[in-house]
């Protein structure tokens, strides 16, 4: 599985990355469809499931190259790193264009996904009995978590690690979108919107020689936050990544049929035209401590073909569609 790799690939590596990382920002999209879609998802459960007692065994006896080797240290490194650095780039990009271009992203997002059902789809194999059950059970599991009304936001700790754990998992299941289990949760705001933000602030403040932040108690509180987050995140990617590795390797092609169902099943998160529904009680549209308005859910309708807005965003979801079918074509003419 460890593989030598010239600075093209490393370079490829990063960038694939930094899409995952985009991807596992976004509400609906699932990075971990994107890393099946390029090819990478089988080595990213392989290495992370690398991080076991013999691995801890390595870097306590300070035999770090054995340790990197032996976890595939520079292909988690690759995609981690352009991982993280998304949420300080390309996903502020993201947000920029949800902000003021939202039904034409989400278009792009659900041609790309249709686009990746069949990617996955059409090197499938037999579509017995049994794995075209497991496909509707995957579609039916995707598409109940689409209409779940969510919770109000909890900052307590303990709560804040299993987010972590959930909301990793888009990462690792393609087709579930660890963002929108945060809404389902009330903390994708606090965890993925305002704590990644001050901890930005904290890092560019302590970097200028401005250590008074340290003392900053809301600064404070957003750094443990962000940090529970980040440990119950790095937890869920080792564990569920062990759970991953045991059935993909018994039950490969159930597992792909559940994921594909999934992802079909994800579409109706996806799906452009929808407006979010706001948080009311008794008339009064409830905020969060930042005062943002508490999405409880979004309302999905059909569009108005007369409207010319209705056809760009069918061209953004034939474009979305196009990109896939072309990354298909260049990954076979390699082959």
């Amino acid at each position: 599985m460890h593989k030598q790799r010239n600075f093209v690939q490393k370079t490829s590596l990063f960038l694939k990355g930094l899409a995952m990382g985009a991807a596992n920002k976004v509400p609906g999209v699932s990075g971990g469809t994107v890393s099946f879609v390029f090819g990478f998802y089988e080595e990213l459960i392989y290495s992370f499931r690398k991080i076991n007692l013999i691995a801890l065994k390595l870097l306590l006896n300070g035999r770090f190259s054995s340790f990197y080797k032996y976890v595939n240290g520079q292909f988690l490194l690759l995609i981690m790193g352009g991982s993280i650095f998304s949420y300080f780039s390309i996903s502020l990009v993201l947000d920029y264009f949800l902000a003021n271009y939202e039904l034409y992203v989400w278009s792009w997002f659900f041609g790309m996904i249709i686009g990746s059902i069949y990617y996955i789809g059409k090197d499938f194999g037999e579509w017995s009995t049994k794995n075209i059950i497991s496909l509707v059970i995957g579609a039916s599991i995707g598409l109940g978590i689409s209409f779940l009304t969510p919770a109000t936001e909890n900052d307590n700790l303990w709560f804040v690690f299993v987010c972590g754990i959930i909301g990793v998992s888009g990462m690792t299941l393609p087709g579930l979108s660890g963002s929108f289990i945060l809404i389902l949760l009330g903390n994708y705001v606090l965890l993925l919107v305002d704590s990644v933000n001050e901890l930005f602030h904290i890092i560019v403040r302590l970097l200028s020689g401005d250590f008074k932040v340290l003392s900053d108690p809301v600064k404070m509180r957003y750094l443990k936050i962000i940090s529970v987050f980040t440990a119950g995140s790095a937890f869920g990617l080792v564990s569920i990544s062990h759970v991953l590795g045991y059935v993909l390797k018994r039950w490969n092609q159930i597992v792909n049929a559940v994921i594909i169902g999934f992802i079909t099943g994800s579409l109706g998160i996806v799906w452009p035209w929808k407006k979010a529904t706001f948080l009311n009680i008794n008339g009064n549209i409830q905020l969060d401590k930042k005062g943002n308005k508490i999405i409880e859910n979004y309302e999905r309708f059909i569009p108005d073909f007369s409207n010319i807005e209705t056809w760009i965003a069918i061209f953004y979801v034939a474009l979305g569609i196009g990109l896939i079918l072309v990354i298909d074509y260049y990954g076979r003419k390699k082959k």
